[in-house]
């Protein structure tokens, strides 16, 4: 597999600004650009084997960016830890994209990613250089379960010490066995730039994101969820995009009842799920490859 290269965009916010890395695959000169955005803490080198499958299936006429979003991977950590929210990652793919000056544009966003993906499609009148043409929203929608929140923040912030890629690896599975069947091969290649070596010269190990993003996740409650899930649905009713809605069938975030309401209203997600799977399929999986670049490059 050929291997992405790593670039930096600039974004402001209300401090001095920071920088969020990006991965880039596929032809630098295109202009179709398919954004593939992570979820909560993950990477963007999650999406090495997609993005490796869509450039391969575009014999090269796409471009697939895959961003760390801020406080995640390569990208600054912000000063302020209440800005780890969606209005901060929403204003930072403007940016992104601002730089990049597609003219077709697509978005796969898992969990997080998605959400950011309904605030950038269901927003008006941002400045956008294209319309997004085709969303993939990845086990996620404006109704979230608060038993999966609640279990998510059980780890969330926790990013550890480990002597090895291997140990990391297997602490992670424990918490993140419901994204389905992996080979050991696979697990590892996905844990591998999960981590990064401690700053006191050890040679030990600690997870790559900032613990400081559990804050602002922390202040949710269950009787706050409501109010913001009303605000996601109004989002989602004004999504333009084509859209599909991707659901692991044993998901304990996105209810299949939440996914069916999705195809009935709004931009209508054409709904696919993967037996097998919960929060949320990881598209290493040469079925979930497949279908993703059917969709997209259709």
């Amino acid at each position: 597999m050929t291997e992405p290269t790593l670039n930096y965009v600039h974004c402001p916010d209300a401090l001095d600004g920071h920088r969020m890395a990006f991965w880039q695959w596929g032809n630098p000169s295109s202009k179709h650009v398919v954004l593939c955005v992570h979820g909560l803490t993950r990477q963007g080198r999650d999406f090495d084997t997609l993005a490796h499958g869509l450039c391969e299936r575009s014999n090269g006429t796409v471009r697939v960016i895959c961003p760390d979003v801020v406080g995640r991977g390569q990208s600054d950590w912000l000063k302020d830890p209440e800005a780890y929210q969606l209005p901060t990652y929403a204003a930072d793919m403007l940016a992104l994209l601002a730089q990049l000056q597609p003219t077709t544009l697509d978005w796969v966003g898992t969990s997080m990613g998605g959400l950011i993906g309904m605030v950038v499609c269901g927003t008006a009148n941002l400045p956008l250089p294209v319309p997004v043409r085709r969303l993939v929203l990845n086990d996620v929608g404006p109704a979230l379960e608060w038993t999966a929140l609640q279990r998510i923040g059980e780890y969330l912030g926790r990013t550890g010490r480990f002597k090895s890629v291997q140990q990391a690896a297997d602490l992670m599975w424990t918490v993140s066995s419901s994204f389905g069947p992996h080979t050991s091969a696979e697990w590892l290649a996905l844990s591998q730039y999960m981590v990064k070596p401690l700053p006191d010269g050890s040679g030990d190990l600690t997870l790559h994101y900032d613990p400081a993003i559990a804050q602002p996740f922390s202040q949710m409650t269950e009787e706050s969820v409501p109010a913001s899930e009303a605000q996601l649905w109004q989002l989602y009713d004004q999504i333009q995009a084509n859209t599909l809605l991707v659901r692991g069938a044993e998901s304990d975030l996105l209810s299949r009842q939440t996914a069916l309401a999705m195809g009935q209203r709004g931009p209508k997600a054409r709904l696919i799920e993967f037996v097998g799977v919960g929060h949320a399929p990881t598209f290493v999986a040469d079925d979930q490859v497949a279908a993703l670049a059917s969709f997209l490059l259709e």
